[in-house]
């Protein structure tokens, strides 16, 4: 146990009267609370605080009465599990019970409530999550965690296969928690581990695994935490559509970005991961149940014609009013990085990159422009209602499009009657 510890000069988030109130309540009568996880790991990692979770030896029942007699509202978001959102000053904060797993199947557990902080923090997954800090800041370190923050390491609490057993999304957290918090090689018993077990990735639903690989992906630099996923062949497991594609292209795609001040992009970085065919990526959408909007962007990246970097930007704006523009972007954004990175060794890629980097700059303010004929303009000019009708119409918007978009509805009717 770690007591000389304490966050209190950089906890911001500890000053909230309402977090100390709500502490000060569940802390009467013999019983203790705690802050725990994500806020204690983050504050001692310089790294931002949104949630502050607290975990308590009072039960789900009276966590409930307590923070309702403080005028707090009280959600059983998840009482079976032991865990009530407290909304405190407009705030949700999440009260879990301290508990032990009695059963696991690798997929959810039974638990038993319990006053044993010990054995709560012994249940979690790594030895950075499982840190708690009192009302006061004092840090209360059961399983080596402050050592592992001060390291970058990170570890499975104990034996890391029991530990995985227990929830086979461990796999995917251990290299997600890497990609953000780590340095250097990952710990070599969990990585072993991960590799052993992870057959066992195909317990989880398609929701939890998309999940956690966005976030993953979702980190500044998750290169090195998918270098060792492959390494390990959990990448395979959960991305088999972009086995044989590799994932060289991810790290210019973060160079890029870090150079240039993209946000990360989860999205962008799973295409960079799998070859551009749309049946492929209609598939791993299918199977990994991405939402709608995610299913049609990878779609039409996937769907997006190459565009060479020489290309005029008369051509492009050509390819963009036919296509999907972020399906376009998206291929460029990509392309322009893989040249940027190629660049490093070969100036043929720096040409290459410019002409991605002025293509891209036009694509991102290209706004499609309206046909200005509608099938009514051509009835009016005698236009037979049919097949002719619609040949005629497409026929004015392809050499309006060739024409660069310039031509007025008056010049289009002009030409309309012509071809009449």
């Amino acid at each position: 146990m770690s007591a000389a510890v304490s966050i209190a000069d950089r906890a911001d988030w500890l000053a909230d009267g309402h977090l100390q109130r709500l502490l000060g309540v569940l802390c009467q009568g013999g019983e203790e609370a705690r802050v725990a996880g994500g806020a204690v790991r983050n504050t001692l990692l310089g790294e931002a605080v949104s949630d502050i979770d607290i975990a308590t030896t009072t039960t789900p029942g009276e966590t409930t009465r307590r923070a309702e007699a403080a005028g707090f509202k009280a959600v059983p978001t998840g009482a079976e599990h032991g865990t009530i959102t407290v909304v405190a000053g407009g705030r949700p904060f999440e009260v879990t019970t301290l508990r032990a797993d009695i059963e696991t199947d690798g997929r959810r557990a039974k638990v038993t409530f319990g006053r044993d902080w010990k054995k709560d923090a012994e249940r979690r997954d790594f030895t950075i999550n499982a840190l708690f800090a009192d009302a006061e800041g004092r840090v209360i370190d059961l399983v080596g965690g402050v050592a592992d923050i001060e390291s970058r390491t990170l570890r499975f609490i104990g034996d890391a296969e029991t530990r995985i057993r227990e929830d086979y999304l461990r796999i995917l957290r251990f290299f997600r928690f890497f990609a953000w918090y780590g340095i250097g090689r990952p710990d070599a018993g969990g990585l072993k581990a991960c590799a052993r077990l992870k057959d066992g990735l195909d317990q989880l639903s398609a929701e939890r695994v998309w999940m956690e690989m966005k976030k993953l992906l979702g980190a500044p630099d998750p290169s090195r935490a998918l270098l060792w996923m492959r390494q390990s062949g959990v990448l395979g497991k959960v991305l088999p559509e972009g086995e044989k594609w590799g994932i060289d292209a991810i790290h210019g795609l973060v160079k890029t970005g870090a150079d240039l001040g993209w946000a990360p992009d989860a999205l962008l970085r799973l295409e960079a991961l799998l070859p551009p065919d749309a049946g492929r990526a209609a598939g791993l959408a299918a199977r990994l149940k991405l939402s709608r909007a995610e299913t049609e962007r990878l779609v039409a990246w996937a769907s997006a014609p190459g565009v060479e970097p020489s290309s005029s930007e008369s051509v492009l704006a050509r390819m963009l009013y036919r296509g999907d523009k972020q399906g376009f972007l998206d291929r460029l954004r990509l392309d322009f990085a893989a040249a940027r990175w190629r660049a490093l060794q070969d100036d043929k890629a720096l040409v290459e990159a410019g002409g991605y980097s002025r293509l891209l700059g036009f694509a991102g303010k290209w706004e499609k422009p309206k046909f200005p004929l509608k099938g009514s303009d051509l009835l009016a000019l005698g236009v037979q209602s049919g097949p002719a009708l619609g040949t005629m119409l497409l026929e004015l918007e392809r050499e309006w499009i060739e024409a660069g978009f310039t031509s007025d509805r008056a010049a289009l009717l002009a030409r309309a009657a012509e071809l009449l």
